[in-house]
C-alpha cells in the first residue's frame, strides 16, 4: 500500500512540475523595433466644427493637467481601468455618439457589457464635458470613419492613425498619441533575434516570399504596411497578407501555426502578447 501511495505521489509531483514549467513558458513575443511612426487622433463629423474645437480643447486640457497620463497608467502601469457604460441610442435625447471597434486593447475593448480602454475613458470625459449622454457604437474597424461620414455617429474613437484617405469621411482632431507598428512572432522564433534596427528587420521582410503569411487587422496601418500603400510611402512585401477582424484572432492563428507573424500597432501588440502569455 505504501509503495502504491509513493508511486501515486511521485506521479502527481511530476505532473505538477510539468504544469508549473508550462505556465512559465511564453508562447509569443514582440520584436521591440518600431517599423513606423504614426499619430493617433479622433475623427470628428465634418458638419460639426464646434465639436472639433471642443474635442481639441479637451485633448489639450487632459494633457496639460495630467489626466491623460493618469488614464494611460491604468492600462500601461499599475492603475485600475474605469469601466465605461454606453446608453442605448435614442434620437429623442441629447447624446454623444461614438463609433469604435472594441477589439483594440488597450484603446478600446470590452469586459461583459462594459467598455474599457484609453479612448473609451476619454469618450466618457468628452460626453461629460458636453453634458450629453454617451452612446458607444461597436462596429467593424473599416466602418468606423464611414459611419461618421454618413452622420450616423458624431466621432470615431478607435485608435485611428491620421491618414489622408480617412479625411474623406472625417476631420481629424489634434493628435493625442504617438504609435508604431511592431511584429509578433512565436516565442521560439529566432528570425529577428539578430536585428538591431528597422533596416535590419525590413531586410528580412523584403526577402520573404509568398510562402510566408503575415497576419494583420483589417483596415489598419499594419495591412497598408504589408500590402504597400503609396499615400503612406509603404512599398509592401511579397509575403501573403492575411486579414483578421482583430489582432487577438491573428495572434491565435499564429499560435495555431497557420501564419508566421503578426504586424500590429505597438500598444495592442504588448497587450495581446501579455494576455496570451498569461
Amino acid at each position: 500500500m505504501k509503495r502504491i501511495l509513493a508511486l501515486v505521489l511521485a506521479a502527481l509531483m511530476a505532473v505538477l512540475t510539468l504544469t508549473a514549467c508550462g505556465e512559465d513558458k511564453d508562447v509569443v513575443k514582440v520584436i521591440d523595433i518600431d517599423l513606423t511612426e504614426e499619430e493617433y487622433a479622433f475623427g470628428v463629423d465634418k458638419t460639426q466644427p464646434e465639436l472639433l474645437t471642443k474635442v481639441n480643447e479637451i485633448i489639450a486640457e487632459i494633457k496639460a493637467n495630467g489626466k491623460f497620463d493618469e488614464i494611460c497608467n491604468k492600462y500601461f502601469g499599475d492603475g485600475t481601468p474605469t469601466p465605461v457604460v454606453s446608453a442605448a441610442l435614442d434620437e429623442s435625447k441629447d447624446q454623444f455618439v461614438v463609433a469604435t471597434n472594441a477589439a483594440f486593447e488597450p484603446f478600446e475593448f470590452m469586459e461583459g457589457e462594459n467598455y474599457l480602454g484609453i479612448d473609451m475613458e476619454i469618450a466618457a470625459l468628452i460626453a461629460e464635458e458636453l453634458g450629453q449622454e454617451l452612446v458607444i457604437m461597436n462596429m467593424d474597424f473599416e466602418s468606423v470613419c464611414l459611419s461618421v461620414g454618413l452622420q450616423k455617429c458624431d466621432i470615431a474613437m478607435a485608435g485611428l492613425t491620421i491618414k489622408p484617405e480617412r479625411e474623406e469621411y472625417v476631420t481629424f482632431s489634434d493628435s493625442y498619441y504617438s504609435a508604431s507598428q511592431k511584429i509578433i512572432v512565436k516565442a521560439d522564433d529566432t528570425t529577428f533575434d539578430a536585428c538591431t534596427d528597422v533596416a535590419s528587420v525590413e531586410a528580412i521582410l523584403t526577402a520573404l516570399t509568398a510562402d510566408t503569411k503575415i497576419g494583420v487587422q483589417n483596415g489598419t496601418t499594419g495591412l497598408f504596411y504589408v500590402e504597400g500603400d503609396a499615400d503612406w510611402g509603404f512599398t509592401g512585401y511579397a509575403a501573403e497578407c492575411i486579414g483578421y477582424a482583430n489582432g487577438s484572432l491573428a495572434v491565435q492563428d499564429l499560435v495555431n501555426g497557420n501564419i508566421n507573424m503578426v504586424i500590429i500597432d505597438s500598444a495592442p501588440a504588448a497587450a495581446i502578447t501579455a494576455a496570451f502569455n498569461d
